[in-house]
């Protein structure tokens, strides 16, 4: 197994016990934070293409409650879901996490435990 590569952002609950439980599990991981670093088109279409825009894209999320009826609206898409994303990286499903070529959104350890096994 390589390296892991999470993807959230670190005062979220969810990040923090996938954080936390690599470390328990000793399971090398790196840390991408989208407010420090950002997210890029290319990583999210990416990730799109493997799990459905549908998966990464929070609808449940306080930034999206957020957004006015007309910008929800405008969300029917990949293509609309992956600007939003860009614009507002807080509606993304938290953590996205990258082991090898698995992607888990969101965290489950049975899913984790598969994907390093």
């Amino acid at each position: 197994m390589e390296k892991a590569a999470v993807y959230g952002i670190p005062n979220c609950d969810t990040t923090k016990k996938a954080l936390n439980w690599l470390k328990e599990n000793k399971i090398a991981f790196t840390f991408h934070d989208y407010k420090l670093e950002g997210i890029s088109k290319t990583k999210l279409e990416a990730w799109c293409k493997k799990t459905g825009w549908e998966t990464v894209f929070n609808k449940r999320s306080t930034t999206w409650r957020e957004l006015s009826e007309a910008e929800q609206k405008k969300v029917i898409g990949q293509t609309a879901a992956i600007k939003i994303m860009m614009q507002h990286n807080s509606i993304i499903k938290r953590p996205v996490i990258e082991i090898d070529e698995k992607l888990i959104v969101g965290f489950n350890e049975d899913e984790i435990k598969r994907a390093i096994k």
